[in-house]
């Protein structure tokens, strides 16, 4: 068969294109937080992960336009050779200093972070030991380990019983990495760090967790998923983005000096890429300014996702349960999922719909996710829509 012939069957996009319900690469023509201009017309953004609504905030654009006037727009090099300037090291000294660790790595973008991680650490005769719903970017690191001839594992989504059931498979003097997202970005869900820390200890296992959705969303003044636990020192490593509060692009790592060197100096995902930007890197550090100055910005955008959370549950609405800026909307299936986009979008709000097979049948979502900017009329309104169209569709 013609290696092209997959590319000339797939016709789903199409079919749902010509329904006029395809949800996907609508471009936004103006952002300006909760509310964006698409297609020529303000739609409130319920869907975005600009957690801390810093991505228009005055410091940050500031500080990208300074760094650009002064470095230019990009660094024409990798971090090990001549990629590295002065505000890759600040930033990552301010990380390790933000998040009680000892140092931190940038990569140029959050889902090649892991790639940076997992099969640098993890080779011949050692274990990852992976939770089924991770993130696809953990997923992808874990199939570049294994075909470096790791072995991989997966254990039942945060069920820790069924953790512990696959650690007692792994030989007990082998390596071990456990790697698990901190808040899980479809479901919202948190971790259940406490039972993974102790069954770590008990295995002699190292714990990797991806915070992407949990940096200024969960933990003290908005540190994470080990900062919520009180467990920032039982955490080995921490990997993130910037892409989501900080209101940038590239990823991290933060951990013990010595791990977070040997990385440095055997990661290809970090030795063979160009390092972040310039304006990028500073677009990070004003943000951190901005979250440490102001860790109020957590404490509402908690307030605003429980404020639709419990409304859309009193509702009737199937709501995932959980405390983070993520509130999904279960509808159960792919056709009801796109009209349902499409109603909320004509109505003026975006929402993300996740379908089959990107979530299991049954469990086909609007995932709804919730900014410190949002006022409480923005929030009214997608509740009252929310409930409109629900009825209209008999899902309340």
């Amino acid at each position: 068969m013609d290696l092209f012939q997959k590319c000339y069957d797939f016709t789903r996009a199409d079919e749902i294109k010509a329904l006029g319900i395809y949800p996907y690469f609508r471009p936004i023509e103006e952002n300006e937080g909760p509310v964006v201009s698409i297609e020529g017309r303000k739609v409130i953004m319920a869907g975005s992960n600009n957690y801390l609504g810093l991505t228009s905030h005055p410091k940050v654009k500031e500080a990208a336009i300074a760094a650009i006037n002064k470095y230019g727009t990009g660094c024409s090099g990798s971090r090990y050779l001549t990629g590295t300037i002065d505000l890759h090291v600040e930033l990552e000294e301010r990380l390790a200093k933000f998040f009680g660790k000892e140092a931190v790595l940038l990569f140029s973008t959050g889902y090649q972070t892991g790639q940076g991680i997992i099969p640098t650490l993890v080779q011949r005769g050692e274990y990852v030991i992976s939770d089924k719903d991770n993130h696809a970017c953990i997923v992808a690191a874990n199939l570049m380990a294994r075909g470096a001839t790791a072995e991989l594992l997966r254990y039942k989504h945060n069920n820790m019983q069924d953790l512990e059931r696959v650690l007692n498979k792994v030989p007990k003097d082998a390596g071990k990495l456990i790697v698990s997202d901190g808040v899980f970005s479809t479901g919202g869900e948190i971790v259940e760090l406490p039972k993974m820390v102790e069954l770590a200890k008990a295995f002699n296992a190292k714990i990797l967790i991806d915070d992407a959705h949990s940096v200024g969303v969960i933990g003290k003044g908005g540190r994470g998923t080990a900062s919520e636990f009180g467990l920032v020192d039982d955490v080995d490593l921490t990997m993130g983005t910037f892409s989501k509060t900080f209101a940038s692009l590239g990823g991290f790592v933060a951990g013990d000096a010595k791990v977070i060197d040997y990385i440095k100096h055997h990661a290809p995902a970090l030795i063979f890429s160009a390092s972040p930007t310039p304006s990028s890197v500073a677009a990070a550090i004003a943000a951190l300014d901005v979250l440490e100055a102001e860790p109020e910005r957590v404490t509402q955008l908690v307030r605003n996702a429980e404020k639709v959370r419990s409304s859309l549950r009193d509702a009737g609405f199937n709501i995932v349960n959980g405390r983070t800026g993520i509130v999904p909307v279960i509808v159960g299936n792919d056709d009801i999922a796109f009209k349902m986009w499409k109603m909320l979008y004509d109505a003026g709000v975006f929402v993300n719909v996740f379908i089959s097979p990107g979530v299991p049948q049954g469990r086909q979502m609007m995932r709804t996710s919730y900014m410190s900017t949002h006022e409480d009329e923005h929030l009214d309104y997608i509740i009252d829509t929310f409930k409109k169209i629900g009825t209209e569709l008999g899902l309340i």
